[in-house]
């Protein structure tokens, strides 16, 4: 349980929040519930590096660029 203090500060600025703005923060405190429920995510492993190792001659950095361009459609 939160400390006295803490709830009463909480309650302080709801109350000073005008009605129509209760649901927003119903909403934010529902996203952090849901954030504190949720397993951690595992680090990244990075396994498929290199892999496209043989295709460095073939492509520079800016042809890749400009086809993921392509692709966003920009």
């Amino acid at each position: 349980m939160k400390h006295p203090d803490e709830m009463a500060r909480l309650e302080e600025l709801l109350r000073e929040l005008p009605p129509d703005r209760y649901r927003e923060v119903e909403d934010f405190l529902e996203l952090l519930l849901a954030r504190k429920s949720r397993p951690p995510q595992a680090a990244p492993t990075f396994t498929w590096r290199g892999a496209l190792r043989h295709l460095k001659d073939r492509y520079t950095s800016v042809d890749l660029q400009h086809k993921a361009q392509e692709w966003w459609g920009d």
